[in-house]
């Protein structure tokens, strides 16, 4: 079974870490399109046809499945490939839902970080809509921290700064959840955690997108909270860059980023 997977950047390396932990047994290519990130401050028309271009050559590569592991691609273009291509394509969404049903026991606000353009599509709206009816979700544009993690500036003071800076007209006390609503936010986890003085859960759609993607394909999931991944689990990987082959440094890039991932939780 091969899967795909992509995203505007780097932020996918969190969704493709994830699915090598869960789904091990699958292969994989995963397509970093950074010719054209950030895909959050772009116009919908431009992202429409990135994404039909690169589920185009995914498609050519004969992949069984693919994930659009970008909420601001899903939001935009999701529906447009799926009506063109009769493979699985599994998109993502901010994880509102379950994160609104934990604030509710937490007795909480929720705080959704997402790009702009994620914030600004009907597709997070309506969903809001069904599920916050209590009206308990704020929304916080964050493009920064994906120029950041393009970068690899994870730990620096500079975004603990700009993580203040963002959060500066919010009641940071107010909230019980933080919902990652860009895959790129994940490998901030840290610096996020320590802006709400670790008074915080942080939700990503990343472990929802891959269980659906297993019970899609009916492939076996696992978990294993202990489990951490090797050089020889990511280094089997199929990358690409804008559809070019990675080269040495692309490569030597996604295996410090999974070895950050490796490190937080």
């Amino acid at each position: 079974m091969k899967i795909a997977i992509f995203d505007s950047g780097i932020g996918g390396v969190t969704v493709l870490h994830e699915a090598l932990l869960r789904i091990p047994d699958a292969e994989y290519i995963f397509y970093a399109d950074t010719d054209h990130v950030p895909y959050g401050t772009k116009t919908s028309e431009e992202i429409k046809g990135f994404v039909d271009d690169i589920v185009d050559s995914l498609v050519s590569l004969e992949a069984d499945a693919i994930v659009i592991a970008c909420n601001t691609a899903t939001a935009v273009a999701a529906e447009h490939v799926r009506k063109k291509y009769s493979i699985p394509i599994i998109g993502m969404e901010p994880a509102v839902k379950p994160a609104v049903e934990v604030a509710k026991k937490d007795n909480g606000r929720v705080l959704v970080m997402a790009t702009p353009v994620t914030i600004r599509e009907n597709k997070l709206h309506s969903l809001l809509s069904k599920v916050d009816t209590d009206h308990m979700v704020d929304l916080l544009p964050m493009p920064g921290l994906v120029r950041f993690a393009e970068n690899e500036i994870f730990d620096e003071a500079e975004v603990d700064e700009y993580i203040e800076e963002q959060l500066a007209v919010f009641d940071k006390s107010a909230y019980s959840e933080v919902v990652l609503g860009c895959t790129h936010f994940n490998y901030f986890k840290p610096a996020i955690r320590k802006a709400f003085a670790d008074e915080i859960k942080l939700i990503d759609g990343n472990v929802g997108t891959i269980k659906h993607l297993a019970d899609k394909l009916k492939l076996p999931y696992e978990y294993n909270p202990e489990k951490i991944l090797t050089k020889f689990d990511y280094e089997r990987i199929d990358y690409l860059v804008s559809g070019r082959p990675a080269g040495k440094e692309d490569l030597s890039k996604f295996g410090r980023l999974h070895e950050r991932l490796n490190s937080i939780k």
